[in-house]
């Protein structure tokens, strides 16, 4: 699969997730249908049980969806079945994830941490370590490329988790409740920087949140209700 971020995004038609059979079955996605442009950042948030966990591993393609259709980037990667083999290098080369934890590995520096993925993939450790340090860079942590996680600040080790999701230039990014440990003025950095890097890189990025502070940020919001999602205008505040 091309690691090109251009594209059409992510877009998710009628997907559907069923759990067991017969009487003891149970439909955790019914109907989920969600369009997400290059270069935008969209908010996906719902109450507790409503299926934004199972959304988000069916997306990320953790879990099978039981029915529908999902294309990433150009490739059409699931359609009523996996439309590819090799799961473990669509996660690795065409999904960017950004947790609540950064899940920074301990022992490596900062630029290593990133550099890794992409080593992974194939590409030299000069290029690894190159578009490395140029995230770093626009993520203003160049200054930390050789500090250990430990070394790091809270917000410091959310921008390197960025950079890391960045690296392989995904033409999406998973932001599973990214600013959930961080303060006011962390949080906005952090969806501020989102956003700079969906437009840069023109990565289509979903946030699943329950932070308040953020929801107020998001243009389009989609809400999942009870495994279905609905649609609707955001705020889109400035973050000043």
């Amino acid at each position: 699969m091309s690691t090109s971020p251009a594209g059409r995004g992510i877009i998710i038609e009628g997907m559907r997730k069923r759990y067991g059979e017969g009487d003891t079955a149970v439909d955790a996605l019914k109907d989920v249908n969600m369009v997400v442009q290059p270069g935008e950042v969209v908010g996906l948030i719902g109450p507790s049980g409503s299926g934004k966990t199972t959304l988000l591993k069916c997306l990320g393609a953790v879990i099978e969806p039981s029915a529908g259709r999902m294309t990433l980037g150009n490739n059409t990667i699931f359609d009523n079945g996996w439309m590819i083999k090799d799961l473990r290098a669509l996660r690795r080369d065409n999904i960017g994830f950004v947790f609540q934890a950064p899940y920074l590995i301990p022992f490596l520096d900062v630029t290593d941490n990133v550099a890794l993925l992409p080593m992974l993939a194939g590409l030299s450790n000069n290029e690894s370590r190159q578009r490395a340090v140029e995230l770093l860079g626009a993520l203003d942590v160049a200054h930390r490329a050789k500090a250990m996680p430990s070394e790091l600040s809270g917000g410091e080790q959310q921008r390197v988790a960025i950079a890391r999701a960045l690296v392989n230039k995904p033409p999406v990014i998973l932001a599973d409740e990214p600013t959930a440990p961080l303060d006011s003025e962390r949080a906005m950095s952090v969806v501020r920087i989102l956003n700079q890097m969906a437009q840069q890189y023109q990565t289509a990025i979903i946030v699943v949140t329950h932070d308040e502070k953020i929801i107020p940020t998001f243009k389009r919001i989609y809400h999942i209700r009870d495994g279905s999602t609905h649609e609707e205008a955001g705020e889109g505040r400035a973050f000043d």
